[in-house]
């Protein structure tokens, strides 16, 4: 673009093209619910102002899918996949939304997710929301795309924009990245703004980058992060935020850098993750670095997590929804009657069980939350920092998750495996990177670290990245083979 041969005019139109190729037609991936109709216009003002000399960011020209719970003034809907929330308008550009115009991204469309953050029943299916249908994985088109962010890690693996954005609670950014072979960045909880995204938990909530390079990713979190005085969590990014992640893309950053394998904690669940795990820290030892085995982390505080998820959604969607002039649904309760009256449609594969147990939750000054939140997020923390300190190390290290499994309306997800709690739980930073194929299906390595590490992070993901080279683009098989000779 910088040298003419590209216009931002002609990438916005070979990505529609795309998307109705891929998305709409074709395989039907059904991974973007809506693209902006106002993506040429923008386009053409990007392209004029590069003309003239102005360049507004890292961003310039280069457009952007969206998580369809990320709030978005302009005449695309967010619905964070709901048909309670159908057609209705954010009031105003999430801040993370400002941040990516102001760059010059170009916000191309919004993706289907599990609807509600896949906190609406115990037998979902990751990918599916009732504005959307089910999204595909890219890779083989029967297996999940894993959630929540599913939409847009389809989306991203098979090109149908330059980067995209999800959001995480707990693996909704990492599970999709590494089921489509991606790099997932789940950021330290306060380091990227949450103002203007639907909620499921203040305690948990994070966007994130989406990226097919590690490179790319660093880019969209320079963008993202920053200091809103509408999040009070951002407050504690103060001194922390980077001017730009990428001055931590060094390829040299393993020699010496100290990772401890999760192998206790994490291992034994998946053998083809395991596998990939281990060639992944081989390539690193060869680079230079030093591990530590067999640590664990400890992780058991599922009940407490889930008491606090339920707590806060309630509380956090009742806030949200109240104050949104455009929303018919005004609560949590509205959304449950909402379901109830829309069965059809609305739950035609599986129930609500999740809202109701929300429902039921008093309000964020119980005795039984307060408790729960405080024991969690300790031990949670604790569990790493103390592994980290014992051992000096820069980053440990876990897959992200098994090869994805197929998709079943009927029964639901079927998780194998998955290293995202710990992080998820207290706050601290995380980063997937793709590590290999598992019969076709993509696997990612999880780096974890200390609460503020994104730049130790990055470099150890890129100097990874680049010493393995292991992402290939998705192929669309419509299964796997059964009967190989």
């Amino acid at each position: 673009m910088a040298e003419g041969h590209c216009s931002a005019r002609n990438l916005v139109g070979s990505y529609l093209l795309r998307i109705g190729n891929l998305d709409a037609t074709g395989p039907s991936l059904r991974s973007v619910l809506v693209t902006n109709p106002d993506a040429f216009a923008i386009a053409a003002v990007l392209d004029a102002e590069r003309a003239a000399g102005r360049f507004r960011g890292p961003l310039h020209g280069i457009p952007v899918l969206l998580k369809d719970n990320i709030g978005t003034a302009d005449q695309m809907p967010t619905t964070a996949g709901s048909l309670a929330l159908e057609g209705v308008i954010a009031p105003a550009d999430a801040f993370i939304v400002r941040r990516l115009r102001e760059a010059g991204a170009i916000i191309l469309g919004k993706t289907n997710l599990s609807e509600w953050a896949n906190f609406r029943s115990t037998n979902s299916s990751s990918g599916w929301s009732g504005v959307g249908g089910q999204t595909l994985n890219p890779y083989v088109l029967d297996r999940s795309p894993c959630g929540s962010s599913a939409g847009t890690g389809t989306a991203i693996a098979a090109s149908l924009a330059t980067v995209g954005v999800g959001t995480e609670t707990d693996g909704s950014v990492v599970c999709p990245s590494s089921a489509t072979g991606l790099v997932g960045i789940k950021p330290t909880v306060g380091l990227v703004s949450r103002s203007g995204i639907v909620p499921l938990s203040h305690s948990q909530d994070t966007a994130g980058p989406m990226a097919r390079t590690v490179a790319d990713a660093a880019v969209l979190l320079t963008v993202m992060a920053g200091l809103d005085p509408a999040d009070s969590a951002t407050s504690a990014a103060i001194g922390h935020i980077e001017a730009d992640y990428t001055i931590f893309l060094e390829a040299d950053a393993l020699r010496g850098a100290r990772i401890g394998v999760l192998h206790a904690s994490h291992f034994g669940r998946s053998p083809d993750a395991d596998r990939l795990t281990n060639e992944a820290a081989a390539v690193m030892r060869s680079a230079g670095a030093v591990f530590v085995d067999s640590l664990a982390l400890s992780e058991g505080y599922d009940d407490d997590e889930f008491n606090v998820l339920l707590y806060d959604f309630k509380a956090d969607l009742d806030a949200y929804l109240g104050a949104h002039p455009n929303s018919q649904v005004r609560s949590l309760a509205d959304v449950i009657t909402f379901n109830v009256a829309n069965a059809d449609v609305s739950m035609p594969w599986f129930g609500q069980e999740i809202l109701e147990m929300a429902q039921a939750k008093g309000p964020l000054t119980d005795p039984e939350y307060t408790a729960a939140l405080d024991r969690s997020r300790r031990l949670a923390r604790a569990s790493i920092d103390s592994l980290m300190d014992a051992h000096n190390l820069d980053a440990l290290l876990a897959p992200t998750g098994s090869p994805a499994w197929n998709i079943d309306l009927v029964n639901g997800d079927h998780f194998v495996t998955g290293s995202s709690q710990a992080a998820a739980v207290s706050g601290y930073p995380s980063i997937t990177v793709p590590a290999g194929f598992a019969h076709g299906l993509p696997v990612g390595i999880s780096f974890i670290g200390r609460q503020w590490s994104e730049p130790v992070l990055i470099r150890l993901a890129y100097a990874y990245e680049q010493a393995s080279q292991r992402r290939e683009p998705p192929r669309f098989l419509p299964t796997l083979p059964v009967n190989e000779e």
